[in-house]
């Protein structure tokens, strides 16, 4: 390969890079990624990096949103139907890569702590059922069901900056603590913190 060649293939690679990057940020819910890549504190996006798959207790407390989601079938749900179980809720799209990676880490991670853990995965998909169920297909996941947020009411309600977002709910619904990114959720169940 030429200088050409290799000089192409770099530039290919990091807009690959950032278009990836940039997929998760929200940006198809008409947002911009710039917004997005600061927070109302005013940190860098290298800050906001930095906290991605660092366990968040900031909001601790907080009681959970209380607007309906979608189950299959078209049936309204919320968190208040999940009162007096632990909850993960994990907000996420079809066109989010880190998203897509990590959920079968979440369906093993369902399995193994049945009973004791409800897991969520909310979609934010503009298309709804459309795409989730594209992804979602029969006998992909063992232990997950999908849920949508159409359009984006639970996200908004959260303060979701960006895509993917665990949130745990103890059993009264309060939020014990959010992470942003894709953390090593087997790391987290042995430690006991899910």
């Amino acid at each position: 390969m030429g200088v050409m060649g290799i000089e192409t293939a770099r530039l290919l690679l990091a807009l690959g890079a950032a278009a990836s990057l940039a997929a998760c940020d929200g940006g198809d819910k008409g947002k911009t990624a710039a917004p997005q890549a600061t927070s109302a504190a005013g940190s860098t996006p290298g800050a906001a990096a930095a906290r991605l798959n660092v366990i968040d207790r900031s909001q601790a407390g907080t009681p959970a949103p209380d607007v309906p989601f979608e189950w299959h079938g078209g049936d309204k749900t919320s968190m208040a139907d999940f009162r007096g179980k632990k909850v993960l809720v994990n907000l996420w799209a079809t066109w989010c890569a880190p998203c897509i990676a990590e959920m079968p880490e979440l369906d093993r991670l369902a399995g193994s702590r049945r009973g004791k853990l409800v897991i969520l995965p909310i979609s934010q998909d503009m298309e709804g059922w459309l795409a989730v169920n594209k992804f979602f297909t029969e006998g992909k996941f063992n232990a997950l069901e999908p849920y949508v947020d159409q359009p984006g009411s639970f996200a908004e309600a959260v303060k979701a900056k960006g895509l993917p977002i665990s949130i745990l709910y103890d059993e009264q619904g309060k939020e014990v603590w959010r992470v942003a990114g894709t953390p090593n959720w087997n790391e987290l169940a042995m430690q006991g913190i899910v």
